[in-house]
């Protein structure tokens, strides 16, 4: 066997090398017990990713036409509170923020299939730092949902 083919391309990755020699990750969301497909499956990255500019984007609209003066570091500042602000109001509530139900996703604790107000808090802290964000596992969740045990499904 060559070793390339072993280790896998730098455009393939190391898991489709592992799933070409036999192993079975399976589908994202698995191992949580969730379906494959459908209501109540992972949401995938892009919708995630565009629900997060919905909401960016109505919070520097916020910030910008009801605070600020003008589009500067503040705006910016302001926004991010805003946005932490709408986050824990929002998911700790009804398990949604706009953007996200713009685009049919919403945030379930795994254990209860509803988010604790203290859970929302954590996951948004966590969010607005971005890293624990850019940080994903296996089944697509990034650290903030991993360490607040929620995951954000399809509705």
């Amino acid at each position: 066997m060559d070793k390339r083919q072993a280790i896998g391309s730098w455009l393939s990755g190391p898991r489709t090398a592992m799933e070409d020699a036999g192993a079975d990750f399976g589908y994202r969301g698995r191992q949580l017990g969730l379906p494959e497909e459908g209501p109540g499956s992972i949401a995938g990255p892009g919708r995630r990713i565009g629900a997060l500019a919905v909401d960016w984007a109505l919070c520097l609209l916020i910030a910008y036409g009801l605070i600020t003066d003008g589009y500067g570091q503040a705006t910016s500042n302001w926004a991010l509170l805003i946005f932490f602000v709408l986050s824990v109001l929002t998911v700790g509530t009804v398990g949604f923020t706009p953007g996200k139900r713009l685009l049919g996703l919403r945030v379930v604790e795994l254990g209860t299939g509803r988010v604790s107000p203290l859970r929302a808090l954590l996951r948004s802290v966590l969010l607005c730092l971005a890293v624990p964000a850019l940080i994903w596992d296996r089944d697509g969740r990034g650290l903030h949902d991993r360490l607040a045990r929620t995951v954000e499904v399809r509705i």
